[in-house]
């Protein structure tokens, strides 16, 4: 081990980062990713042959995140990572004051006013897609439950035809699957994100021209509408914030309800307590989110040169936060490998966590996400006396994981279900 600027580092192999991920590690990463923590906080590791360090320590990932010499660097053409291939541009890769001005913009349409209006329609598309589910007394919880719920209801929110739901899925696919680095990515992932992208700005295209002329009560209405002295979005910002709603709004609260539900089928007890306590359904979301988080890593690229937490960082550099490892820091958490659905009830636990990641670019979306993880949790458990693996799921970390790196999700989470 070295020493730099006081920070301890170290390196982990083989195969770092990339290698943590790999098909076989995919079901459970966690064990690979305490030996980076255990290693060091900072861990510098190989990445498409260019050097980047690992952040896996909560303290020392929460100060990479917020400190103002980190950011993404597409703007300034130093972006460790290269020149972003997908469309998620805009909020998602901007830094200030870019940022700043489309951070204000949108948050003047996304309110909490209009996230809180959602509650019943929510609400009602949970128990619409369980009416089939108890009538049969199966259901596949990621293809019929957490998947169409947000995807209805991020189309509710943009106002897109229900009719155009399915259209939105495979899109939403497609360039979820972009979102991780691209020299691993097939040609057909490329291709796909690509046509995903495309697809998508046309449809969007039309259906901005259309609110222009006939504003709805939508959220694209109200981006389409909305200024700041004068300050409006563009076409192309408003293509690329409608991309972003599509994927971080949908894929990573699919994966957060997936993931909560095998949490508390995994722990008994802990479903025992939720379903005794629905009080404890907030902090059982929480701690999904710090116990198995959605989104599994964090890249940012160092603007400026830094010390940060003792760790001495130059312009270039770039860091991931593996929020994954972060998540179960036993210096921040107590027992962090186990599922425990009242951690987050009392102020000292409470969103502790980096499933949303901190500082400036903090989800955007996380209220929205929250409240549909929160309404999916109590619609099920409200309608079910008992549920459990179907003979199909086998249990002990064998269910299959899609194939991503940066988002985290089951493949498909076929259930018995008891009324």
């Amino acid at each position: 081990m070295t020493t730099v600027s006081g920070a301890e580092t170290s390196t982990v192999g083989p195969g770092g980062l990339v290698g943590a991920m790999t098909a076989t590690r995919l079901a459970d990463p966690y064990p690979r990713y305490r030996e980076f923590r255990e290693a060091a906080a900072f861990v510098p590791d190989e990445m498409a042959g260019r050097t980047i360090t690992l952040v896996t320590r909560l303290a020392e990932a929460s100060a990479v995140l917020a400190h103002p010499a980190t950011g993404h660097g597409y703007g300034a053409g130093i972006s460790y990572r290269g020149v972003a291939e997908d469309g998620l541009g805009s909020l998602l890769r901007a830094d200030p004051p870019d940022h700043t001005r489309l951070r204000r913009l949108v948050g003047r349409a996304f309110t909490p006013a209009v996230i809180e209006a959602l509650v019943p329609e929510i609400t009602s598309v949970a128990h619409t897609l369980l009416d089939q589910a108890i009538d049969q007394g199966r259901i596949d919880a990621v293809a019929s439950y957490a998947r169409p719920l947000p995807l209805r209801v991020m189309c509710l929110l943009l106002g897109v035809p229900t009719a155009d739901e399915e259209l939105f899925g495979g899109w939403a696919d497609a360039l979820s699957r972009g979102l991780d680095p691209a020299y691993l990515l097939t040609v057909a992932d490329k291709a796909a994100c690509n046509t995903a992208t495309a697809a998508f700005d046309d449809y969007f295209r039309d259906l901005i021209v259309r609110r222009r002329r006939e504003p709805r009560v939508d959220l694209l209405s109200r981006l389409v509408e909305i200024h700041d002295d004068g300050d409006m979005l563009t076409e192309r910002e408003l293509l690329e914030l409608c991309t972003l709603l599509l994927v971080a709004g949908h894929e990573t609260t699919v994966n957060l309800i997936s993931g909560g539900i095998l949490a508390l089928l995994r722990n008994p007890d802990q479903l025992a307590d939720v379903r005794a306590d629905p009080w404890l359904v907030g902090s059982a979301v929480e701690e999904t989110l710090r116990h198995d988080p959605p989104v599994q890593f964090l890249a940012r690229t160092i603007l400026q040169d830094a010390d940060i937490a003792g760790y001495r960082f130059t312009r270039g550099d770039g860091a991931v936060i593996m929020i994954g490892a972060a998540n179960r820091d036993p210096a921040a958490f107590a027992e962090p490998d186990r599922f425990l659905a009242a951690r987050h009830t009392s102020s000292a636990g409470a969103r502790r966590h980096l499933g949303f990641g901190v500082g400036i670019h903090y989800c955007l979306g996380a209220p929205l996400a929250r409240l549909e993880a929160d309404i999916a949790f109590r619609a099920l458990l409200k309608r079910t006396r008992s549920i459990t693996l179907a003979e199909d799921s086998p249990a002990g970390g064998a269910l299959i994981y899609r194939p991503h790196i940066i988002l985290r999700g089951l493949a498909s989470l076929p259930l018995h279900l008891s009324a």
